[in-house]
């Protein structure tokens, strides 16, 4: 919906959800199904960066596609979920930058997916995801930039037969009920996008993932290129640093905040490398650095009714992180912040959190012990899947925070206020990407 307006597409996604009886049932069987009917689109594709990952396929992703507009190139680029409006999920390529998708296109897109499935059981991703082929499929483009929706393996955008290069972000626990209960058996899952002879770059791992995708990797007969093997990225000096077998570059450090998106640019410029279709000049990629965009993911509040609201100076931070690697590479920015802070001027860190009933809260929140100094827990609205905020309060006091409920974000940003006593507050809004895109809507 857009300004309170219901537009045709929404229309036809409501409808859409109701085709089959499961939100998620991994399966290829539906799509090639469908694909088939709409005359395979998949093998209509410009050159495809594939990306799957538990953590940073979203930043990967932006760091990609502002490296090739800056230099020049036309580019698709399809992620999910979307924050306010599903639109968000396919961009199509334009110059001098991709925009989401406009509606009537969509509307006709989703309609003839609907009339080529004819009624047959399809999840709403996996029909969803066919639209956004389709449209790639007619619109020129240089690149396509493909993130995977969950896993890898069985996952829909898993059609693709020979990407440009593979990509595999960070990995960790995450949707086990899907895809496993242990880190190595999601990996496994994830290494399921390898191609035998398409050049795979992965990004910092435990060493459980590590091995079992170098298992897949060596089954498969993808060349891998290890982050900390293959390819380095660090600050040193107040630059960014990346080196790999084809050279140095020295680039300006990333516009998005947190030591976890140096990882994240290093692994977008390897993969640019790697991918070695779109030659890029480093201005372009220095450009890229300095330009990415990336909203919900430690974005800083600068304007809007919320900020308002808020005592004057107090900072307002949004992010949509919800395991615990995404705790963890939240509450080390957060410390990074707090290092910075003058010592007459001491910024407590208040939470205000809300997050999905499938999810780990109690290992998300474990990395604020000793860093934020309260917690203020909402039910996401008009989310079924939603924890109630006592059960999360709950969750939040089980990790060794001092937590309350709240009825709404409003009351919970007031409450923060107050809990920073005369301090001046540095509250983070976090938990749940449905939390982070309700949030950028109110703030319009």
């Amino acid at each position: 919906m857009s300004g309170g307006t219901v537009t045709s597409s929404d229309v036809i996604l409501e409808r859409l959800t109701k085709l089959h009886p499961k939100l998620i049932d991994l399966s290829l069987d539906r799509t090639w199904r469908l694909l088939a009917a709409l005359g395979h689109p998949e093998r209509a594709l410009p050159p495809v960066f594939h990306i799957a990952g538990t953590n940073g396929k979203g930043s990967v992703s932006a760091y990609l596609r502002a490296a090739l507009e800056a230099g020049g190139y036309a580019v698709h680029s399809y992620t999910s979920p979307h924050l306010v409006r599903f639109h968000e999920r396919i961009r199509l390529a334009g110059r001098p930058a991709s925009a989401p998708i406009p509606e009537e296109k969509l509307a006709a897109l989703l309609d003839e997916c609907e009339r080529a499935n004819a009624g047959e059981p399809i999840t709403f991703f996996e029909i969803t995801t066919a639209a956004a082929l389709l449209a790639f499929s007619r619109e020129p483009a240089d690149a396509l930039i493909l993130e995977v929706g969950m896993g890898g393996r069985l996952d829909t955008t898993n059609v693709v037969g020979k990407p440009a290069v593979s990509i595999i972000t960070p990995v960790d626990l995450d949707h086990q009920a899907f895809l496993g209960d242990t880190i190595e058996l999601i990996a496994a899952e994830k290494a399921g996008i390898l191609k035998r002879g398409v050049s795979a770059v992965i990004g910092p791992q435990m060493d459980e993932a590590r091995v079992a995708i170098e298992m897949a990797a060596e089954k498969t007969g993808a060349p891998l290129f290890l982050h900390g093997q293959d390819f380095t990225a660090h600050e040193e000096g107040g630059s960014l640093v990346y080196q790999d077998e084809d050279g140095l570059l020295d680039l300006p450090l990333p516009r998005l905040p947190g030591r976890h998106q140096i990882d994240n640019a290093g692994v977008a410029i390897c993969a640019l490398r790697k991918a070695g279709i779109l030659p890029l000049a480093r201005e372009a990629i220095a450009r890229a650095m300095t330009d990415v965009e990336w909203p919900a993911r430690l974005q800083r509040l600068t304007r809007g009714p919320l900020l308002t609201a808020l005592p004057h100076g107090a900072e307002l931070w949004l992010d949509g992180g919800h395991n615990p690697a995404a705790g963890r590479a939240v509450a080390e920015a957060m410390a990074d912040l707090a290092q910075r802070d003058h010592d007459d001027d001491p910024r407590p860190l208040i939470l205000v959190s809300g997050m999905l009933d499938t999810k780990d809260a109690g290992g998300f929140f474990a990395p604020f012990r000793g860093l934020a100094a309260h917690v203020e827990t909402i039910t996401i609205p008009d989310t079924p899947a939603s924890l109630t905020a006592e059960a999360l309060g709950e969750a939040a006091a089980g990790a060794g925070l001092d937590a309350h409920p709240a009825s709404s974000l409003g009351e919970a940003l007031e409450r923060a206020c107050l809990a920073a006593g005369r301090a001046t507050p540095r509250i983070l809004i976090c938990g749940s990407l449905y939390l982070a895109g309700q949030v950028l809507a109110e703030n319009g």
